[in-house]
C-alpha cells in the first residue's frame, strides 16, 4: 500500500522515514518533501497548501493513506476534502483543527469543558488590550497572537512595557500578519513543561511518550520564544499520578468535549501542559505531530506507525495494541540558520551530513533544506534536527551534540543546554541554598 505524506519539514522527515520501514507500505510519497525525504520516499512537487493537486495525486497514486503533517492545510480543511473523496486521511478537519488555528476559540474550548488552564481575556483591539494590561497588578503576562504564527506570536511579558510592546507587534504592526486580529491575555503559570500527544479516531485514545520541548531560542530559556530549539523524553516530571491526571481531566475530557460539540476528530491531539503546583493545566492545543517532538517520538517508537494512522484515519483504533516504547532517552538539538527566529540566512552549503549521519543511534532529520547541484543548502530558519538514542539521556545527549558538532555552514548555531533543564534548575537552587547558608553565617 502507498501512502503520502504532506509536508516539507523535519517531522514529516521524521514520519516518512518510520513509515517506510512498515512492511505494509510499498511506496511512502512526500508532498513537496524536502532533501531528507528523498532519502526514504519519492518526493512530489505539490505544495502542501494546494488542495486540489494533493486530491489528485491521491486518487492517481491510489494511496490507502494521507498523513497530513502541518497544520495550514488542516485549518484549510485538508482532511475532510479527502475524506469526502473517499480517501483516508490522518489528522482533524477544519472543525477540529479550530483547537490550533484559533487560540481563542481553544481557550473557549477548554473553559466549556471545565479543562484545566489559565484564565485569560481576549481582545479584537489593540487599545482595549492596552487598557487591560496597564490594569494589570501582576506579571509576568503572556499575550498571544489568536491565530497561526508558527510558534513565533506568543510573548512572555514580564512588565507592563514589554505587554505594551508585544500588543504593538501582533495588533499595530502586523508581523504575525492576520493571526493578529485578535489576541489572547492570559495569566502566566509557573512550572514545568511537557507534551502529550494521543492519536484517536475520535472514540478511542492511544496515549504516546511524553516529550519536552525548548522554546526560547537561547541557552536558560532566553530570548524569543521559536517553533522549537530541541527536545527530550522520556520527562523525568512525569511520575504515574501525573499521568493518570493528565489521561482522566484532560485528553479524556477533550475527547467527550469534541464528541459534545459534533466534532469528529481524527488524528493527533497534541497537548501543550504546564505541570503546577495545582496539577497539570493546558497551555495549548496542537492538531498534529509537533516539530522537533515528532523526531523525538519517532526514534523512541518500537514497531509499525501505519497500522495506528491508518486504525485513526478509519476509526478502527480500538483493534490496535497500545505500542511499545524504546526504554532508552532521546535528545533532538535543532541546528538553526543565523538570524532565527527573525530574518535568516539562506543558500549556505551544509557539510559533515554524511559524516554527523554515521554518529551511533543518531538520525539527522532535514527541515530547511534543500538540493542544488547535488548539494545540500540552508533555506529556512531551522535547517535540521539532530536527533539521537542513549543508555541514558547523558549518553544521548553526547551523540546528539558530537553529531552536531560534524555539521559546518556559515552562521550555524544552536542551543548548547538541551535536555538540562532539571540540572540546571537544581544547580540554581543549591547555589540559593549556599547563599542562604552564608547569610545565615553571617548573621
Amino acid at each position: 500500500m502507498k501512502v503520502l505524506v504532506v509536508g516539507s519539514g523535519g517531522r514529516e522527515h521524521a514520519l516518512c522515514w518510520k513509515l517506510s520501514q512498515s512492511p505494509k507500505v510499498s511506496e511512502v510519497l512526500c508532498a513537496p518533501g524536502n532533501p531528507g525525504t528523498a532519502q526514504v520516499a519519492r518526493n512530489v512537487e505539490v505544495a502542501a497548501g494546494d488542495t486540489e493537486g494533493l486530491l489528485a495525486l491521491a486518487r492517481t497514486e491510489a494511496v490507502a493513506l494521507v498523513v497530513i503533517g502541518p497544520e495550514d492545510p488542516l485549518v484549510d480543511g485538508l482532511a475532510e476534502r479527502l475524506r469526502e473523496a473517499g480517501i483516508p486521511a490522518f489528522g482533524p478537519g477544519a472543525d477540529g483543527a479550530q483547537l490550533e488555528g484559533s487560540k481563542i476559540f481553544s481557550k473557549s474550548f477548554l473553559d466549556r469543558h471545565r479543562i484545566p488552564t489559565a484564565a485569560a481575556r481576549q481582545f479584537d483591539r489593540s487599545g482595549a488590550a492596552k487598557s487591560y494590561l496597564e490594569g494589570c497588578t501582576t506579571w509576568p503576562q503572556v499575550v498571544k497572537a489568536d491565530g497561526l504564527a508558527a510558534g513565533k506570536g506568543v510573548y512572555v511579558c514580564a512588565d507592563v512595557e514589554e505587554g505594551l510592546s508585544a500588543i504593538n507587534v501582533i495588533m499595530e504592526e502586523c508581523r504575525h500578519g492576520n493571526a493578529g486580529a485578535r489576541v489572547l491575555i492570559e495569566e502566566f503559570m509557573e512550572g514545568e513543561e511537557a507534551s502529550v500527544f494521543a492519536v484517536t479516531d475520535g472514540k478511542t485514545i492511544l496515549i504516546m511518550e511524553a516529550v519536552q520541548d525548548h522554546k526560547q531560542v537561547g541557552d536558560g530559556d532566553q530570548g524569543p520564544n521559536t517553533g522549537g530549539m530541541g527536545v527530550h523524553s522520556p520527562v523525568d516530571a512525569l511520575n504515574e499520578r501525573l499521568h493518570k491526571q493528565i489521561e482522566q481531566r484532560i485528553l479524556v475530557q477533550t475527547l467527550h468535549g469534541l464528541r459534545q460539540e459534533g466534532i469528529d476528530y481524527r488524528g493527533v491531539l497534541f497537548v501543550g501542559l504546564m505541570l503546577t503546583d495545582s496539577g497539570p493545566r493546558v497551555v495549548e492545543y496542537n492538531v498534529r505531530f509537533g516539530d522537533p517532538e515528532c523526531q523525538a517520538l519517532m526514534m523512541r517508537l518500537e514497531g509499525d506507525l501505519f497500522p495506528i494512522l491508518l486504525a485513526a484515519a478509519n476509526g478502527d483504533l480500538a483493534s490496535i495494541d497500545p505500542p511499545h516504547w524504546d526504554k532508552r532517552a532521546v535528545i533532538g538539538v535543532v541546528a538553526a540558520a543565523k538570524g532565527y527566529p527573525g530574518p535568516t540566512q539562506s543558500g549556505d552549503k551544509i557539510h559533515g551530513l554524511e559524516e554527523a549521519s554515521a554518529v551511533e543511534d543518531a538520525m539527522v532529520f532535514h527541515a530547511g533544506t534543500r538540493a542544488e547541484g547535488g548539494e545540500i543548502h540552508t533555506c529556512g530558519g531551522r535547517v535540521l534536527c539532530v536527533t539521537a538514542l542513549g543508555a541514558d539521556k547523558e549518553e544521548a545527549r553526547t551523540r546528539a551534540y558530537s553529531a552536531y558538532d560534524l555539521l559546518e555552514w556559515d552562521g550555524k548555531f544552536c542551543r548548547r543546554d538541551i535536555g538540562t533543564r532539571a540540572e540546571a534548575r537544581a544547580a540554581v537552587q543549591a547555589a540559593s541554598d549556599i547563599e542562604l547558608e552564608l547569610l545565615g553565617e553571617r548573621d
